[in-house]
């Protein structure tokens, strides 16, 4: 199917839903009784996504914000309200109802939360071609619409361009756990449902990263549908484009401390558990910020860790028979690959099959929020419980 073909037919879709009322994609969690006190109706109701904007939660006031795919508003209102009025806030849409829409109430909201004039504009655009300067925004957010974008390459490397140096992104989207075929690629109403769009974990993470950005990571996902097959689930991720001139750090070291017992960055440096790894000042500005930073211990000299010390993390499966469910892990960032204590090898977004006693290795506290967790099995299993193997290799 053309590309221009593929977006004018969800354009079409969304506008079509923005008149009817009709959901798109899948829930979000928003706080509405709160959002209510200053968005009006007519934007709530057409609020379409795939999770709520984490991210948001990490601005600070006078921030200069970007929504892609603002649709009727609502995102970027509370960006503005959280920015305050001294900050600015960007939309980018193309579709011409959901801009008619949020224009027409940003003065609404501006006035509602008693700021002299609205910071808030809406410009209409592409994902892919983005009208905003470059090095200009500090938090990059979107809510289920890359997926929609035929190349989305080329929507990250225009995330990237326009992204201050220091700047971040934290965006919601559909992906699958495998690649999408082609009869549902060709399938013009999957493709406004956020499924005939989705790139594998895999690819998405892959692709931000040859953008530029690094330090990706998982802040939330869940399952959303399965077709044929394939599941769909929504992610919520967040990275960073580093500052052009890295600030001088005084860690010239770092030790993982775990869980992980090895792991590989995204620049192809591997951590032991224990073991100090000298520190580029642009690994020390990478690694010094979340998730990276609980997992190391920074020093100015090299500082091993070993067992008895309280700084080592480790979690070890329970040595007791296990069962197989269905259930696969998916490797979310920060890290390329990272191994556990049970010979496992962890690559980011690709699924591993693991028993019930590694299930709960990863629910852990350490572990659970650098991975996504799927069941592929159609129904129940009532598989009898194995032991491992005595060497320590699980199941």
């Amino acid at each position: 199917m053309p590309i221009d073909e593929i977006e004018k037919k969800v354009s079409d879709r969304y506008a079509k839903a923005a008149s009817t009322g009709e959901q798109m994609c899948c829930p979000t969690s928003y706080d509405m009784a709160n959002l209510k006190s200053f968005i009006p109706e007519e934007v709530l109701k057409i609020s379409y996504g795939c999770g709520t904007p984490a991210g948001l939660n990490t601005v600070s006031a006078g921030e200069t914000v970007l929504d892609i795919g603002s649709g009727g508003g609502i995102d970027c209102f509370e960006a503005s309200r959280l920015v305050g009025p001294t900050g600015q806030v960007i939309g980018i849409d193309m579709t011409d109802t959901m801009l008619d829409i949020a224009r027409k109430n940003a003065a609404v909201v501006a006035a509602n939360l008693g700021y002299p004039a609205s910071n808030v504009e809406f410009r209409k655009g592409m994902a892919d071609a983005m009208p905003v300067a470059d090095d200009t925004i500090d938090l990059i957010i979107s809510n289920c619409v890359i997926n929609l974008a035929p190349d989305k390459r080329k929507v990250f490397r225009e995330m990237f361009r326009v992204s201050k140096p220091g700047g971040r992104f934290t965006i919601s989207d559909i992906v699958a756990d495998q690649p999408v075929p082609q009869y549902l690629v060709h399938d013009a109403e999957k493709w406004g449902d956020c499924l005939s769009g989705a790139l594998t974990l895999t690819e998405y993470m892959a692709g931000m990263t040859e953008a530029g950005f690094v330090g990706l990571h998982l802040v939330t996902s869940s399952p959303w549908q399965r077709i044929d097959g394939i599941h769909f689930f929504s992610v919520t991720l967040t990275g960073y484009k580093l500052p052009a001139e890295t600030a001088v750090h005084s860690a010239r070291y770092a030790t993982l401390r775990g869980p992980f017992s090895r792991v590989l960055d995204e620049r192809g440096t591997t951590y032991m558990r224990g073991i100090p790894q000298p520190l580029t000042p642009e690994l020390a500005a990478l690694l010094s910020r979340p998730p990276f930073a609980s997992l190391f211990m920074f020093s100015e000299t090299p500082q091993w860790l070993n067992r008895e010390d309280p700084r080592w993390t480790a979690v070890f499966p329970e040595q007791v028979p296990c069962t197989w469910k269905g259930d696969y892990a998916l490797l979310a960032g920060p890290f390329l690959e990272a191994h556990d204590d049970d010979h496992h090898v962890f690559r980011r977004g690709e699924p591993l099959e693991i028993c019930s006693k590694t299930l709960t290795v990863l629910e852990t506290d350490g572990y659970a929020p650098h991975f996504a967790i799927l069941n592929r099995a159609s129904q129940p299993v009532g598989g009898d419980a194995v032991n491992c193997a005595p060497t320590g290799g699980c199941c």
